[in-house]
């Protein structure tokens, strides 16, 4: 993983911002405390200490935890269909309001 350019000059500090999500990136929080950990680590040492910050964002960026809780919930209600507690309306009932 490389952090900073090879060679550096105007041109990579003007697209630098480009490849980030400060902009409208919805990872903004998390990029930047990510960020400010391996400047006051280094990119050696940080990679060790800020490990649970890269995954926080990492995990912000793909969604796989939440994708995975998603096919979860789908394989319960399948199961529960196939099984026949849910029939008719109830198969795709949407949770209470103030359920969650």
């Amino acid at each position: 993983m490389s952090i900073s350019p090879f060679l550096r000059n105007p041109v990579t500090d003007i697209t630098g911002g480009l490849v980030s999500h400060q902009m409208l990136g919805s990872c903004q929080k998390q990029e930047i405390r990510y960020m400010d950990c391996l400047e006051a680590y280094g990119l050696d040492r940080g990679r060790v200490k800020c490990s649970e910050l890269f995954e926080d964002f990492h995990e912000c960026q793909t969604k796989t935890k939440q994708f995975k809780r998603f096919v979860a919930m789908r394989k319960e209600r399948d199961r529960q269909i196939a099984e026949g507690k849910l029939k008719g309306d109830e198969k795709y009932l949407s949770p209470r309001i103030d359920s969650f």
